[in-house]
Formats: C-alpha cells, sequence, structure tokens
C-alpha cells in the first residue's frame, strides 16, 4: 500500500468475511502501519464513520455495513508493525491447527496475545501481519503472557460466536499443567474464591482474593508429587484474569517461576530448579464446532521438561 492511499478518504464496505469484527480491528487491518492511537482517535472525533453515523471501537461491524475512514498518516515504513524474524519462526512453528475455521497456536511464553501496555506486538497482531490475505481473526480467549499453550484464533465470525457462546455456558474444557511450590494436599480438589483486579501505584493489574471479588473457581487434582513440589492439572470453571496463579497462591502453594505471585518457599524452589519462566502451560482444550468435536492437547516445552527432570534427579 503507496503512503498516498492513507492520505485521502477512503469508504470501506464490509465483507461478509470480515463481518463481526471490532471496528477498532476492522481498521487496523485496513491501515497497516499507521500507529493505534491515530485509529483511536480518529474513531473517538467522529472522523470515522460507520452508515454515516459515529460509532464505538467495539462496534462489531455487519455485512453490508460502510466504513469511513479518513486521512490516516502512516508510521516510517519501518514501523510497519511484523514481527522479527525470530519471532515469525517461532509463531509459524508454533501453529497446530489450521482450518477453515480455526487457527490454533501452541504460544510461547512471553509473548502478549495481543499489543498495549509497552507491548508492541502481541500474537494476534503477529498473526495478522503473517497473514495479509486473511480478512479475519480474532483471539477466542486470552493467555496470559507468561503463560505458554493452547490459544484460539477464530477466522469467522461465525466460529468466534459459537465459542464464546460455549465459553459462557461453561462447555469448553480447558486444562493447564502446573507446578506449585510444596505439598499439595490430596483431599484439596477444588479452590473457589472471589477475585478482584486491584491495580499497584505503578498501574501494574494485580489480582486478589476479596470478598466484594467476581466468583471464581478452579478444579485441581494431582499428577505428580516432586520434592518440594507438586505437578497438578488445573481446570478453571471461572475464566478470571490470572485466575489459576492467584487460587494456588491463596492456599499457599503459589505457581514455581511467578515472579507476580509468589511467596518465599516458590521464590527459594524456583531458583534451585533453575526456573526462568513461570511454570503454567495451557496443555488441553475440547470444544465443538462446525458439527464437529476438538479435542487438542500440547506438551510442555523442552525447558519445563528439563526443570521436571531436574527436579525428578533430587529423589
Amino acid at each position: 500500500m503507496s503512503h498516498d492511499a492513507n492520505l485521502k478518504v477512503r469508504l470501506l464496505d464490509v465483507a461478509a468475511e470480515e463481518a463481526g469484527q471490532r471496528l477498532d480491528n476492522f481498521l487496523l487491518r485496513h491501515a497497516s502501519g499507521v500507529p493505534k492511537t491515530r485509529v483511536y482517535r480518529a474513531i473517538r472525533k467522529g472522523e470515522v464513520r460507520v452508515n454515516k453515523g459515529r460509532s464505538k471501537p467495539e462496534y462489531r461491524v455487519q455485512a453490508g455495513d460502510t466504513v469511513r475512514m479518513p486521512p490516516l498518516k502512516m508510521n516510517e515504513p519501518k514501523a510497519t508493525g511484523a514481527p522479527s524474524g525470530a519471532w515469525e519462526r517461532r509463531i509459524r512453528a508454533a501453529i497446530l491447527l489450521d482450518n477453515a475455521d480455526l487457527l490454533v497456536i501452541n504460544k510461547p511464553t512471553g509473548l502478549a496475545v495481543h499489543g498495549g501496555s509497552g507491548v508492541r506486538l502481541g500474537l494476534i497482531e503477529s498473526l495478522r501481519s503473517l497473514f495479509p490475505d486473511t480478512r479475519y481473526l480474532e483471539l477466542v480467549h486470552r493467555l496470559d503472557r507468561d503463560t505458554s499453550g493452547l490459544v484460539l484464533v477464530a477466522k469467522n465470525a461465525s466460529a468466534l460466536r459459537s465459542l464464546h457462546e460455549q465459553l459462557r455456558k461453561g462447555s469448553i474444557d480447558k486444562r493447564y499443567l502446573a507446578l506449585v511450590a510444596g505439598k499439595w494436599p490430596a483431599y484439596q480438589k477444588s479452590v473457589s474464591a472471589p477475585l478482584a483486579k486491584r491495580h499497584t501505584p505503578s498501574g501494574e493489574r494485580i489480582v486478589k482474593v476479596a470478598s466484594e471479588g467476581k466468583p471464581a473457581k478452579t478444579e485441581m487434582r494431582v499428577l505428580e508429587r516432586l520434592p518440594e513440589a507438586t505437578l497438578i492439572e488445573a481446570k478453571p470453571i471461572s475464566g478470571r484474569t490470572h485466575q489459576i496463579r492467584v487460587h494456588t497462591q491463596h492456599l499457599g502453594h503459589a505457581i514455581l517461576g511467578d515472579v507476580k505471585y509468589q511467596n518465599d518457599q516458590s521464590r527459594a524452589i524456583s531458583a534451585t530448579a533453575g526456573l526462568k519462566r513461570l511454570f503454567l502451560h495451557a496443555q488441553a482444550i475440547s470444544f465443538q464446532l462446525g458439527g464437529e468435536r476438538y479435542e487438542l492437547e500440547c506438551p510442555l516445552d523442552a525447558e519445563l521438561e528439563s526443570v521436571l527432570a531436574r527436579l525428578r534427579s533430587q529423589r
């Protein structure tokens, strides 16, 4: 796309396969290289119109909508927002499934699912950059930046709607592997504790167990007992931010490698085990889509397996 293409008003007709995505995402796809803040400002000031009326960034565009896109100046060509070669190779290698409805990614640790809050490029922006011809890509659910494992990305509005409906009903089965400090009690099969989001003075988001929080429940079972640690399977029944991390910490068994939700014991064991990252991995997910049953799994990466091997050798 030439620079000049962005410097005149464009009227974009929403195609059927683009329907259902948020207005901000729709615009960002059609204005590659334009800073996000500029796109949001254009929406806020009413420079962007949908069917001649003002709209909000979260409005979901419909087939046949006409979106007025004002002249938007691109960043310099170097800032097109493409992932580095190394990240691109990692992301391509992490694709577990690619069909007409879905992309399923085994997300590496350290990659945010989307940009913002100091993250220039997240998984979804990287995928849109790697697959410019796929007109619709939307995250079905989120995964913390430091958590690895399965992430679903919808390729059309009907897949997104169906999966969101199943998430609301609780009929998507998600299972995580977590290595927690200490001896997880065998009788502790679940944790129910309400969670509330807070912000630290520095603006960092932190989640706490609080009576005024939203209800949250996680089911757990012990998979393996190791010296000073327990490998558990965690199944979140609700989908709150940082839920598994806060629930395990709440019971005094923080997840190893978690610098945000830790205690003295988990900090010491993480150091001994040589753990440089959060030991939380979205290992399995199952759901229905388009009359098909999906049961997907992805194993722990080499780094986490080596930590387990090191702890087992201490027996």
